[in-house]
């Protein structure tokens, strides 16, 4: 079964979180505040991090910010319902689910067996196998059963939501792709986002592409309209 690290600084939810998970067959790390997560989770990542917002020496919010410098391990945030601001910035950040304290102990574990299951072709390799289930357009190649992209023969690092939106554009050179299809494509139905998120995850795509060919330009923005990537 999955690793899933815990990061809150209340010990109470900790260990009812611990119990739960554990009974479900989950390994688990536990985490009191977010400096030693970051330390622990780059030394042994897990496969899902779970995430308070609200914690000492550094919130979740920092503790996302710098995980997605160098990884893209599913972060699940918990947040108190009070906190819709900081809910849209951390999934525009990176984020790949929010829970609202108080939650019952079923929606956790549904949510957690939902995100796990979207970043399960991750677990299948580092390289890209040719295959019947590689996506290949000019440059580019995405294979959805390892969740590993390449640029001209580069790997391209990308979480598993932007993983999701730039496979929506591919699969259709030239077919505009609206926001709400977007969202559509790579989040859950009990997941809230607006259009800045998906405008968010978009230019974190670009960036990472930039970094190894400069003059990348293939996600093409339709004002008013979408997002489409450019026909060979």
């Amino acid at each position: 079964m999955a690793t899933i690290a815990l990061v809150d600084d209340d010990k109470n939810i900790l260990t009812s979180l611990r119990m739960l998970l554990e009974s479900e067959g989950y390994k688990i790390d536990a985490y009191t505040d977010g400096m030693s997560a970051l330390d622990g989770l780059s030394d042994a990542p897990p496969d899902l991090a779970i995430v308070d917002i609200k914690m000492p020496r550094m919130d979740g919010m920092e503790l996302l910010r710098r995980l997605r410098q160098k990884s893209d391990m599913p972060v699940i945030f918990l947040t108190s319902k009070d906190e819709e601001i900081d809910e849209l910035f951390g999934l525009r950040m990176g984020a790949d689910d929010f829970i609202r304290k108080p939650f019952s102990h079923r929606l956790l574990v549904e949510r957690v067996k939902t995100v796990l299951r979207r970043s399960e072709p991750r677990a299948g390799g580092a390289g890209i196998v040719e295959g019947k289930s590689v996506l290949e357009r000019g440059k580019l190649k995405m294979d959805p059963e390892r969740h590993t992209c390449l640029w001209d023969g580069k790997p391209v690092t990308l979480t598993v939501t932007e993983f999701l939106i730039l496979q929506a554009l591919a699969q259709r050179p030239g077919v505009v792709k609206s926001r709400d299809a977007l969202m559509d494509a790579a989040y859950d139905d009990q997941v809230y986002v607006d259009d800045r998120t998906i405008d968010s995850h978009i230019k974190r795509l670009r960036k990472k592409f930039k970094m190894v060919d400069s003059d990348f330009d293939v996600i093409e923005t339709l004002y008013g309209v979408g997002y489409r990537f450019k026909e060979a």
